[in-house]
């Protein structure tokens, strides 16, 4: 077997179909396990592997772009992204102990959501670039530069691992209180960033 098949045969491949039942219960905002810094991961393994898989499932659920594991109450350092879930040849990414090396390209005002945090969309200003060392699903080390979505999306999930999310960072109040109150969520659980 060609190695780059090898290599491509190690890879996490979950079905983009949405199941029926997540395997993980993904946590609302005002559940304290959102709010937990989230530990590194000191071995990978299949334990690692198998819940990036349930993620992966529970995010296609919620028709999601990404998730990160305290998300789904396991405070682990592991977020899993795809941004493209209607197509079938788009790779998932796992991303385990990410951490920003840099981030640059100014920065850029987008209108953001969370599975956290359902029917919410707010602005959220962001680095336009941002550049990440992690292990990926076998354990190895990586670097990804990423602009774009993409960007914004590895920012936002890593929020997750320290206890943010994305209503923290917005500075419209006015909007966020307007937002939070249609879904039915409490601003106090909103810990905002200044």
């Amino acid at each position: 077997m060609a190695q780059s098949a090898v290599k491509a045969s190690r890879r996490i491949q979950v079905s983009k179909e949405p199941p029926a039942e997540p395997p993980l219960v993904i946590h609302t905002l005002g559940d304290d396990a959102l709010r937990q810094p989230a530990r590194r991961i000191s071995r990978v393994d299949d334990e690692i592997r198998d819940l990036a898989r349930a993620m992966l499932r529970s995010m296609y659920h919620a028709k999601g772009i990404g998730l990160a594991a305290p998300q789904v109450g396991i405070n682990k350092q592991l977020i899993v992204i795809d941004l493209e879930p209607d197509n079938p040849d788009h790779p998932q990414m796992v991303m385990i102990n990410p951490e920003i090396r840099t981030t640059g390209g100014g920065l850029s005002t987008y209108e953001e959501g969370c599975l956290s945090v359902p029917g919410v969309y707010l602005d959220v200003v962001r680095p336009s670039v941002v550049e990440v060392s992690y292990r990926c699903e076998q354990g190895r080390p990586q670097r990804i530069k990423a602009d774009g979505l993409l960007a914004r999306c590895i920012l936002h999930e890593m929020d997750h691992l320290s206890g943010v999310l994305f209503v923290d960072r917005v500075t419209d109040e006015l909007s966020l209180n307007e937002g939070l109150k249609e879904r039915g969520f409490e601003r106090g659980d909103v810990h905002s960033i200044a």
